[in-house]
């Protein structure tokens, strides 16, 4: 079971759903986190399970970054908005870099988000269970 992590600005919110909605089968297994409204809106829609953070310009996306840099967080979908000025920009970018340090898999599109559930089908994500048990710096 993996923990993924959704995230969809205001005009992608639609995308997100009809996404979840497509590939629920894959996602239902996982432990599922998103941030305020998105996650309200895929468990209206769906059967899945969210843990809701709060809205990300309320801090969801600092939340969700918290997971990310303690390499708790496994996948992140991330459905920008690239023609939208967003207030937190400053937060958005450093969720992104913490992904990058932490070699966290991270689409900001559907296309990229397809091909990475696609290989979440496949069970191409098993190397992320190797990371959890052997954590560097951390003594069992």
């Amino acid at each position: 079971m993996l923990k993924i992590a959704l995230i969809a600005h205001d005009r992608k919110k639609d995308e997100m759903v009809n996404f979840t909605i497509a590939y629920e089968h894959v996602f239902k297994p996982h432990q599922l986190y998103a941030t305020g409204t998105t996650g309200t809106r895929i468990m209206e829609n769906t059967s899945l399970e969210v843990t809701r953070f709060m809205s990300g310009p309320l801090g969801g996306d600092q939340q969700i970054g918290a997971l990310v840099a303690t390499n708790e967080m496994d996948l992140i979908i991330f459905l920008r908005d690239p023609l939208m000025a967003q207030p937190h920009e400053p937060d958005i970018t450093a969720l992104l870099r913490l992904c990058d340090v932490q070699g966290i898999p991270v689409a900001t599109n559907v296309a990229t988000a397809e091909l990475l559930v696609k290989c979440l089908e496949r069970g191409d994500f098993a190397w992320r269970e190797l990371v959890h048990k052997y954590k560097p710096g951390i003594e069992e």
